[in-house]
């Protein structure tokens, strides 16, 4: 009598218990789905967001090589020839930084050597 009863109610909670975790599958389902953008947006996001970081990757090398020249030739008094070495650099530096960024993943050097051996 006793174990009948104890038996009904663990099946009773048993049954609870799939319909909640069948309940909580269904709300995080949704809130995937609500999450996740649509397929067309995804690539648009991502050459976006490849494009404004090889735009502040170059920015970046430009300016930081003009500030160094300008302030190296304050200081020797060499002006204007550090400027100009210093933001060709930077200049080429930048072209490198975008050339880096705008690399498909896995194209780097190191796993071109590593699949050749």
């Amino acid at each position: 009598m006793i174990d009948d009863r104890a038996d009904a109610e663990q099946a009773a909670l048993n049954a609870r218990l799939e319909r909640l975790g069948a309940a909580l599958r269904k709300v995080e389902e949704e809130k995937a789905a609500q999450e996740t953008p649509p397929p067309a947006r995804k690539g648009f996001t991502h050459a976006m967001r490849v494009g404004l970081n090889a735009v502040s990757e170059f920015i970046g090398a430009v300016l930081l090589g003009g500030v160094l020249g300008w302030q190296a030739d304050k200081w020797l008094g060499t002006e204007p020839w550090l400027l100009i070495v210093l933001l060709g650099l930077g200049v080429a530096a930048g072209f490198y930084n975008v050339y880096r960024v705008a690399q498909p993943r896995g194209a780097s050097g190191a796993d071109n050597l590593d699949q050749d051996a």
